[in-house]
């Protein structure tokens, strides 16, 4: 996902030069979630990175953990085995100078990188190359040390692991657990925290509870900096459901509230949603239905995961409902206000700005705008009406609310059109910017997603079915109609026959 905010001809961030950054850490601290959050957050903000991680570089090469030599995790290891690693991290390091070379901007190296002499020797090579990485600046060597001693985080990690790591598919999760303790018993032996004042690094333990910036300096590394600072290890779930529908629909302007299909929605919504947080296993009933269940893996090679998702206890979890400016908005979240949960109100959540086709039909807009619909064909994602907004400017706009979904730690319900809804499924999932437009968010869904250490897990709930409930409505309308048109049929009769005169004897 990546709304560049402004492009240049090298794709790059001219004044911000290259970056490397070196994730350091023992097993189960959060790297992997760390390096993948930063790459999506800098492809949100239009950065060049990527993510190269050292356990997919060694499936490719030696194959999964059972093809390993015994000791191919241990500090302490056989010369073929050091061999077999050395030709891991030459294999991984060139994909990077390779990735520098082909103009991206910032890369990601994620792996334990657990001594001086390792990190050194990083370092080493790609200062050695800046200026065949660099036109216009040298490479910068930005180390993220992840540190860690909360036992339920690193547990958390372990499962989310087990869920998403393909080393473990097939594995019981005791299994597991025994095969990454004792890893870590291993890399403890040599490991050694960063002390070296000249390196640009950061410290963070517990994923964000404190942090350590040291001789960090530039545009970018400042921009990673504040990022690191708003995220947290909690876990959460992120809720997603389109606003009801309004009085005036199709008109921007008008800012209609809600109509009466539009209350029994948001009451719908409000209790089901309650409902859901106090059962989360109840999948299935009268109201709600299961209808989509996925995760998609950082690590592994298709992205997709076909493991049950985990289950999570979130009865203890506060929520809080983010809606827009907008009525329909305010209106929809309104029986949650009620029920007395928090509703922030976000301006920057309001659905895009459709300018001066606002209120036109089809017909209209195509009179009046004879090519735009091969011109937003060719670009859906940076295509704009006159005066109006494109998805580009809306995932703009939308960037401070991302900062602040990062440092929320409660879970939460965002409630807006489905443009926005778009937009920010989109930045969680790491779609790109064409996919943004095609994503389905339907009048009636609810979508939980679930970010976890290696993963992230989506479920959609489908609890209205707007066809229905309007033909229902309109039916009701059709036979109130029909007993008032009799009812005045009845009293004008019999006004008639009370106003007529006698008949003459």
């Amino acid at each position: 996902m990546a709304p560049p905010l402004y492009t240049t001809q090298t794709g790059r961030l001219w004044h911000a030069g290259q970056i490397l950054i070196v994730t350091v850490g023992l097993p189960g601290r959060g790297k992997t979630h760390l390096a993948h959050a930063i790459q999506r957050y800098l492809r949100w903000i239009g950065v060049q990175c990527q993510v190269y991680n050292l356990a997919n570089t060694r499936r490719e090469l030696l194959g999964r953990i059972e093809k390993l030599p015994q000791d191919y995790f241990g500090e302490l290891c056989h010369s073929e085995t050091a061999q077999l690693r050395q030709k891991v991290t030459g294999q991984l390091e060139s994909q990077i100078e390779d990735f520098f070379e082909h103009g991206g901007q910032v890369a990601v190296y994620d792996a334990y990188n657990s001594n001086q002499e390792r990190r050194k020797a990083i370092q080493k090579r790609f200062e050695a190359r800046h200026v065949q990485l660099m036109f216009i600046g040298t490479c910068v060597l930005l180390i993220a040390e992840c540190q860690c001693d909360d036992e339920e985080l690193i547990e958390r990690n372990i499962r989310s692991m087990h869920t998403f790591n393909p080393d473990f598919e097939g594995w019981d999760l005791e299994q597991v657990f025994k095969h990454l303790r004792e890893r870590i018993s291993q890399h403890e032996i040599l490991y050694e925290p960063i002390t070296e004042r000249s390196c640009p690094h950061i410290q963070l333990l517990n994923l964000g509870q404190h942090i350590v910036v040291n001789n960090v300096h530039g545009y970018l590394q400042n921009r990673i900096v504040l990022f690191l600072m708003n995220m947290h290890s909690r876990e959460r779930i992120i809720y997603f459901a389109r606003a009801g529908e309004a009085l005036v629909e199709h008109l921007y302007k008008a800012d209609a509230d809600l109509s009466s299909l539009g209350v029994t929605y948001a009451d719908r919504l409000c209790q089901l949603v309650m409902s859901l947080r106090q059962h989360p296993n109840k999948t299935a009933s009268s109201d709600l239905s299961l209808s989509q269940e996925h995760s998609v893996s950082y690590i592994a090679s298709n992205g997709e995961q076909m493991k049950p998702l985990q289950s999570v206890d979130i009865s203890e979890h506060e929520l809080q409902v983010w809606c827009s400016t907008r009525k329909r908005s305010e209106g929809t979240a309104a029986p949650f206000r009620e029920q007395g949960v928090r509703v922030i109100e976000h301006s920057r959540l309001c659905e895009m700005n459709p300018g001066i086709v606002d209120g036109m039909s089809d017909e209209e807009i195509l009179a009046r705008f004879p090519h735009h619909r091969e011109e937003r064909d060719k670009d859906p994602y940076g295509f704009r009406f006159p005066r109006a907004e494109s998805y580009h400017d809306l995932a703009i706009r939308l960037e401070p609310v991302i900062m602040e979904l990062e440092r929320v730690k409660k879970d939460v319900l965002i409630i807006a059109q489905s443009s926005v809804l778009r937009c920010l499924i989109a930045y969680l999932q790491g779609n790109k910017p064409h996919e943004i437009p095609f994503i389905q968010v339907r009048e009636g869904d609810l979508v939980e997603i679930y970010p976890q250490a290696f993963g992230i897990a989506t479920r959609v709930y489908s609890f209205w079915d707007p066809e229905k409930e309007r033909e229902k409505r309109d039916s009701e309308f059709v036979r109130q109609a029909a007993r008032q048109l009799a009812k005045r049929q009845v009293a004008a009769s019999t006004s008639e026959a009370s106003s007529s005169p006698d008949e003459p004897l």
